[in-house]
């Protein structure tokens, strides 16, 4: 009988050892002569228990985590059954079967180079349907879902796609922005490593949407195993009519490539992207234009980030209604929340918006990994706010967040124990800011770099230096171009309003 064996080739199973397990299995069965099939899934999200090694059995695949290469041997001797790693059945583990996984359904389940997996795992259906529909309707429909950009401002999907539609213009673009550089963000990865075809999808019915048959993946070069997947899985779209001049059979037309980006941070921002994209320097451009009327070579664009594209097969699949059931007030739909630093269960949970931060990091992250109290949870990247546990019950929603001062961004949370400075933080989040920077503006390139002297001044015990950098943040707030300047006020400013006494005590300690 022949042993089907799962181990993810996500980056993160593999920076844990998963090549190490899959030489190790392949040897081992060799040795016994046991006929083994391994599949190479995406990762299941569940980042503390890599590498996950699963078996498929009559009751479903079972699980074996943080499998190293020396536990194969009595793994097999133990037939897979009981072991010290076992885990049992991994859609059992409450961390995976409480989600309501939509964008992420077939994301450690399938080979992600499978396209006869990708179809039975209901991929292609939203194609087939937009295929069926106007431009107009799919817009409607995506409009109607209440999707909002995932990538960190939360602008509505359908009034951008609406606009692109509109536009009068000869060659229209798809950009996809895969160039995640926030903290604690993993989801624009693991979809691309992990269920690749679903993008291609969602990018298709974009350009069905708007009129566009060109796309482009805008890939950050720190991440070559997603560069790697969505070559191939281009190559097997186009030969599966995924792709090409003919989408699956009809007059529509659509093809789409990767571009490889050097590394900018700024770059994850729509119009630096844009000019990297088109081989100039990756700096902001100002808006107006938009990049919906005058984007990729002057042509109308629609730039979404890889979870709103990776989204849109399933909305146009069970139906805008069906999608915008999930959520609260504004905030409509899944999303996909990347739980990282000192925390006991990091990983990827896809559930409803409208759970509080409390339970995220607590519940589902299972507190710190350290054991000590909470002290602080960054949300949305380096330029998220500090929430102390104070705020813990705040729901996980736009306006919700925006209330306290905090930002939603790819929802990447970092949490951090009662060890650390608050004081430290600020400074660390002025000193990425004016490493970053584009320098185009003013407020962003100076603004940062006084950011920096300043918090060194408060740190030396300067009581003057306060008043004036949160006069400082006003300005950059206000006055940047962009979001990286815009932006950074936030993890600065909270910290000296939520954490005063780390601030006190640097002026204590100068004394």
């Amino acid at each position: 009988m022949t042993l089907k064996i799962f181990i993810s080739r996500d980056a993160a199973a593999k920076a844990c050892g998963a090549e190490d397990v899959v030489a190790a299995v392949r040897a081992e069965a060799a040795k016994r002569g046991q006929d083994v099939t391994i599949v190479r899934n995406g990762s299941r999200g569940m980042v503390w228990l890599e590498p996950l090694l699963e078996v498929e059995t009559p009751k479903g695949r079972t699980g074996f985590g943080m499998v190293g290469a020396d536990d194969v041997g009595s793994l097999f001797d133990a037939k897979f059954g009981e072991h010290p790693k076992a885990v049992g059945l991994v859609e059992e583990i409450p961390f995976f079967k409480n989600q309501t996984r939509l964008t992420f359904a077939r994301c450690g389940r399938t080979d992600p180079l499978s396209m006869a997996d990708y179809e039975a795992g209901g991929g292609l259906a939203g194609l087939r349907r937009a295929l069926s529909m106007t431009g107009a309707d799919v817009v409607k429909e995506v409009t109607e879902s209440g999707l909002r950009g995932r990538g960190g401002a939360g602008f509505p999907t359908g009034i951008k796609w609406k606009t692109v539609h509109d536009a009068k213009a000869e060659q229209k673009y798809i950009v996809c922005n895969a160039d995640e550089g926030d903290s604690a963000t993993f989801a624009d990865r693991m979809i691309m490593e992990g269920d690749p075809f679903v993008l291609i999808e969602g990018m298709a019915i974009a350009g069905v949407a708007v009129g566009a048959t060109k796309g482009y993946v805008y890939i950050r070069s720190e991440y070559p195993d997603a560069i790697e997947v969505m070559g191939e899985a281009i190559t097997i779209a186009r030969k599966s009519g995924l792709l090409g001049a003919s989408l699956l059979g009809s007059d529509k037309s659509f093809d789409m490539e990767v571009r490889v980006g050097a590394g900018a941070y700024v770059c994850g921002e729509e119009t630096s992207l844009l000019n990297s994209l088109e081989g100039k320097r990756g700096v902001v451009r100002a808006k107006p234009p938009l990049p919906a009327l005058q984007g990729f070579m002057g042509r109308p664009t629609v730039v979404n980030n890889v979870i709103s594209l990776a989204t849109v097969p399933v909305i146009m699949e069970k139906g805008a209604a069906f999608y915008k059931d999930f959520g609260l007030g504004r905030s409509r739909g899944t999303i996909p929340i990347q739980i990282a630093g000192n925390v006991k269960f990091g990983g990827l949970y896809e559930t409803a918006f409208g759970l509080t931060l409390g339970e995220i990091v607590e519940t589902i992250g299972g507190g710190t990994f350290s054991g000590r109290p909470v002290k602080a949870v960054q949300v949305g990247g380096p330029l998220g706010a500090y929430f102390p546990p104070s705020l813990f019950d705040t729901p996980f929603g736009y306006e919700e967040f925006a209330a306290k001062d905090g930002l939603i961004g790819h929802a990447g949370l970092t949490v951090f124990d009662d060890r650390t400075d608050m004081l430290k933080m600020a400074r660390f989040a002025m000193e990425f800011c004016a490493i970053e920077s584009c320098g185009k503006c003013t407020p962003c390139r100076i603004g940062a770099v006084r950011g920096v002297e300043t918090v060194d001044r408060i740190a030396a015990g300067d009581p003057t230096a306060l008043p004036v950098l949160k006069d400082l943040c006003n300005t950059m707030k206000f006055g940047s171009l962009c979001a990286l300047g815009g932006f950074t006020p936030y993890p600065v400013m909270s910290a000296v309003t939520h954490f005063p006494n780390d601030f006190a005590r640097a002026k204590e300690a100068a004394e």
